[in-house]
């Protein structure tokens, strides 16, 4: 069962991204399912720790931005939007090189929270990163 309130549209979330830190790392929005959401991200020196592996800030941006949009689509956003409270996120293995895939899937989503899981994985689909998002439900004016 589809948890959208509204049709996610990939191109459309993509353009609602764009002159954004989003599209600034060029994180692009691939797949939506029922219950997931999914977003690429090429990695470059630019996002490189000292180390010369991926700073870790990057994956927490790129596991907000795939939850709090999935966040945003799973309410009325004529009643609410959504901003992020709180993300937590274990780095489990660095990497350096290829493309980085988040998927998201929600743990709940109440009337004024929601709670979603963030997988990163690399181009051999081993998990980089982990993160659980929790997400404020604003109500908007109407």
């Amino acid at each position: 069962m589809a948890i959208w309130k509204i049709p996610l549209i990939l191109k459309e979330l993509q353009q609602r991204c764009n002159n954004t830190l989003v599209s600034h790392l060029n994180i692009v929005f691939t797949e939506v399912g029922d219950d997931y959401l999914k977003a690429t991200l090429e990695l470059g020196p630019h996002l490189m720790q000292p180390l010369g592996t991926l700073h870790g800030g990057v994956s927490c941006v790129l596991a907000e931005t795939v939850g709090t949009a999935a966040a945003y689509y799973s309410v009325d956003p004529t009643n609410y939007t959504c901003v992020g409270l709180d993300i937590n996120t274990n780095h489990v293995r660095p990497v350096s090189q290829g493309t980085l895939t988040a998927i998201t899937r929600p743990y709940h989503i109440g009337k004024s929270t929601q709670v979603w899981s963030i997988e990163i994985h690399n181009d051999q689909d081993q998990l980089i990163s982990i993160s659980r998002l929790t997400v404020a439900n604003i109500k908007v004016n109407s």
